[in-house]
């Protein structure tokens, strides 16, 4: 695979955006009114994956430099982001699996404190073949054989409207970072400015056109973006989710 790396700058009306495109990674910086946000789009799910404890101590990792020390040498760590809701003890709120091993079952309480519980909520899944976005419930009936899943809440996108349950004139505000999906490829984006719920999934709604996108959380969030000079620090997380470049490993 030969990397590529692309550069290019427009302005569309109030909207302004530079686009890197690094392996299989294609980064953009957005810009308008009110939302000013980092995105990265992955078509391909093979290199995504999700980290939660050491793989010697089993001791959560927290940070996106532990991340990059789980790799094996010839790995590259492109991407990451805080990927779901946890506890004081770092240990996932809802459904986590990592490498086709379930570690967390799915939560089905719908009746709760926090954003976790607001309705719907949903699952991030995927396998080498196929990704999805879809509220809990649906997921659910599934059969689907996810080698990673991630539960967080509420959904911000479904089936193309926005959560009915948030208020236009809202004045929550925070830095807010989420994912959705369209015709398989998954959009990470994380705000650079406070927005409320229903600015972010306006954002997904409008601009990306998702046909889902699920909310990771807020406050805390936090992105590993070296394309765009991001290495957020700050905040201790849980469940993470990064994508690897492997093409200077053998393929023997």
């Amino acid at each position: 695979m030969k990397k590529v790396l692309l550069i290019k700058c427009a302005v569309v009306a109030l909207l302004s955006f530079s686009n890197l495109t690094y392996a299989d990674l294609h980064i953009q910086r957005w810009q308008n009114e009110g939302v000013d946000v980092d995105v990265v789009k992955i078509d391909q799910p093979q290199n995504l994956r999700l980290f939660l404890n050491d793989n010697q101590t089993h001791q959560p990792l927290a940070k996106f430099q532990a991340v990059a020390k789980q790799l094996k040498r010839c790995e590259k760590l492109l991407f990451a982001m805080n990927a779901g809701m946890y506890h004081a003890d770092y240990s996932p709120v809802g459904l986590y699996i990592e490498a086709a091993r379930q570690q967390q079952k799915l939560n089905t309480v719908k009746q709760a404190y926090g954003n976790f519980h607001l309705q719907p909520n949903g699952v991030l899944a995927w396998n080498r073949h196929h990704s999805l976005i879809t509220k809990t419930e649906d997921y659910q009936k599934l059969n689907f054989n996810a080698e990673y899943a991630t539960q967080s809440g509420p959904m911000l996108v479904i089936d193309g409207q926005i959560n009915p349950n948030f208020l236009k004139d809202s004045d929550s505000l925070k830095i807010r970072n989420a994912v959705g999906i369209k015709d398989q490829s998954l959009y990470f984006v994380i705000s650079r400015n406070a927005v409320s719920f229903y600015q972010f999934a306006q954002f997904f709604q409008q601009q990306l056109k998702v046909q889902n996108a699920l909310y990771l959380d807020g406050s805390i969030s936090s992105a590993y973006i070296p394309q765009l000079k991001r290495s957020d620090s700050l905040f201790h997380l849980g469940p993470m989710v990064a994508y690897i470049d492997q093409q200077n490993c053998s393929t023997e």
